[in-house]
């Protein structure tokens, strides 16, 4: 072959590479509370969660992949809230509707339906057709599912995910929840990496609840996992947003993104920091011998907005959207303007956005924030 043809179609090679790029996008804690399931209701039984969720449905879209955590079983009825939820499976559906393609089912609640709540989740979700890990109806199911390596625009994407427990309920039968332990996650890394995997994730349901910044065991099995060569940590659990890094991996030569915690992405939790959450953008690229790394890391805050008057639901806002900048309600006054919302969830989402971004501004490392328009 001529060298002037083959330096062309180098160039056009590595052009192509350069464009080569996916957009994966996680999320926090699904959470369903009591007040959740009241304002869901339709009155005859069933529940619609679509409205919860419209404001950031071109949000979760726009990504190639998209990954939250269901923090709570499809167990079937009755259903309940805090403290051992259970959901409808319109509450899943809901979130499969506003773009999610994965959802995280390894967490401290996944059994406050016990055994038959696990397995149903998982079979409610198998019959959605929503792709689903972190529990599974017994053994052999987990062997069929994992390693979980989904190609997503050319790159291979394994995801694993794991929690610290399941507030103190045991498995009764055989049905498989994939806890944190070191051996079985080396095992499972090394399994996945075999299938293919270019970028491998790990979901870990770690930390202390309330707490804005990460311990030493989150951080040391963070430190761990990108030893294990792990390109992104997902972390959720504590209801509050942790910091998040995009660091250099001496294991890999490339680099590692880690969120501690995203937060609630909704619920009914009423504290300051409780009541939003983040969405995480991750940005993969491959460079000019195609090998796949991680990019860039961004994110963009949420704030849910609970009922304002009967008949209403809750609802998921972009914390920077501009329902939150007109000109609010005063409490008991009556009158309208061109908000429906109350001050004082005015004043809730501005006391969350500061607290959120005093500590993303102090803490986070090689972050950016993730602009819509862009």
């Amino acid at each position: 072959m001529p060298l002037p043809l083959i330096a062309s179609l180098t160039k056009t090679v590595v052009a192509l590479l350069a464009q080569s790029e996916a957009v994966l996008l996680f999320a926090g804690d699904a959470m369903q509370h009591k007040a959740q399931l009241d304002a869901a209701s339709c009155g005859d039984g069933t529940y619609s969660f679509t409205e919860c969720f419209e404001p950031v449905k071109d949000i979760v879209g726009s990504a190639d992949y998209a990954i939250v955590n269901l923090e709570t079983p499809l167990g079937g009825r009755p259903y309940r809230g805090y403290p051992c939820f259970n959901a409808p499976d319109s509450y899943a559906e809901a979130l499969a509707g506003s773009g999610f393609d994965l959802l995280l089912t390894a967490n401290n609640h996944t059994l406050d339906a016990r055994d038959r709540g696990l397995k149903r989740t998982v079979l409610a979700l198998d019959s959605m057709a929503i792709s689903h890990i972190g529990t599974y109806t017994d053994a052999d199911s987990r062997a069929k599912e994992i390693p979980f390596v989904v190609n997503i625009k050319g790159f291979k994407v394994g995801f694993l995910n794991y929690t610290y427990g399941t507030n103190g309920i045991e498995i009764q039968g055989d049905a498989v929840v994939d806890y944190i332990n070191r051996n079985v996650i080396a095992e499972d890394i090394t399994a996945t990496r075999n299938a293919g995997a270019e970028i491998l994730c790990v979901a870990v349901h770690w930390g202390d609840e309330y707490k804005l910044l990460p311990n030493n065991s989150q951080k040391s099995l963070a430190k761990w996992l990108c030893d294990q060569g792990v390109d992104i940590i997902f972390g959720g659990h504590p209801h509050v947003i942790q910091p998040m890094e995009l660091v250099d991996n001496p294991a890999t030569g490339r680099k590692s993104a880690i969120f501690y915690s995203l937060g609630n992405f909704i619920s009914n939790m009423k504290t300051r920091d409780t009541r939003g959450g983040a969405i995480s953008r991750v940005t993969l690229k491959r460079d000019s011998i195609g090998q796949a790394y991680v990019d860039n890391l961004s994110y963009q805050l949420v704030f849910t907005v609970p009922p304002t008057k009967p008949g209403t639901n809750f609802v998921l806002y972009p914390a920077d959207h501009a329902v939150f900048t007109s000109t609010p309600v005063p409490e008991q006054s009556g009158k309208t303007t061109a908000t429906p919302l109350p001050a004082s969830v005015i004043s809730n989402r501005n006391a969350f956005v500061s607290s959120a971004s005093k500590i993303f501004g102090n803490h986070n490392k090689n972050v950016t924030v993730y602009n819509v328009a862009e």
